[in-house]
């Protein structure tokens, strides 16, 4: 069994295992360096993934209903969070995008299909967009609980997260993360770390990988596995 088929094997097995009432499963997908980094500064891009880890991607975003991924992301790299290297179809986009800033000529906003931006802004309106408002954390960003039960309710089953950084954080820290798909490229960036501070106070709390299976592909390594958080972990964000 290829590597391709043999994740795509054990993804449909999570989403099978793992049923919530109220949010989508959730797995995060990203590539990184060898030092974690996935770009030089805050706000720039760099393509790390070889063609090959690039097909998976787009074989994995043919497997969820949605794709989401942060402001920011829009901002610095304009995606079109299509399926394009593989076939099956393309899902919802998703931007969380709390001061809705989406702009007007994102590509994303492009699509046959009305790009949904979370957003805790009341009235906002953009052509090619469907802005959903949702509440506020304690920081004025989009509550995550509660924009993943807002897109739970509009029939999004499993979402692929892809990025940046602070979102890849936010879902970590606040325990929403189900499964991880980490493309490690052969590189040392010294730059823009794809995980940021998880409040956590030792071992015991840090989010685990588990069971953790790896392979190559090309000469990136991919990774994979269920994301596992300790009891406090669960309490802090419930």
């Amino acid at each position: 069994m290829t590597l391709n088929a043999r994740i795509e094997t054990w993804l449909a097995a999570s989403h099978a295992s793992c049923r919530f009432a109220s949010r989508p499963f959730v797995t995060l997908c990203y590539a990184q360096g060898w030092d974690g980094s996935i770009a030089v500064q805050p706000g720039s891009t760099l393509a790390l993934s070889n063609a090959q880890s690039c097909r998976l991607t787009h074989q994995l975003r043919s497997l969820h209903d949605g794709i989401l991924v942060g402001i920011g992301t829009v901002l610095a790299d304009d995606p079109q969070l299509t399926v394009r290297h593989w076939t099956g179809a393309s899902p919802q986009a998703i931007v969380l995008d709390s001061r809705a800033r989406l702009p007007r000529a994102a590509r994303l906003c492009q699509h046959e299909r009305p790009c949904w931006v979370l957003t805790t802004v009341a009235g906002a309106a953009r052509e090619g967009a469907e802005f959903l408002q949702v509440a506020a954390d304690h920081e004025g960003h989009v509550a995550l609980p509660a924009a993943l039960e807002r897109l739970y309710q509009r029939g999004i089953r499993h979402l692929m997260v892809e990025g940046g950084a602070n979102v890849i954080t936010a879902f970590l820290r606040a325990a929403l993360a189900d499964a991880l798909v980490l493309t490690i490229a052969p590189m040392l960036v010294g730059g823009y770390k794809a995980v940021g501070e998880l409040g956590c106070h030792g071992r015991a709390q840090l989010p685990r990988i588990a069971p953790l299976q790896s392979e190559r592909l090309g000469d990136d390594m991919i990774v994979w596995g269920r994301l596992h958080y300790s009891e406090k972990a669960g309490e802090d964000t419930a």
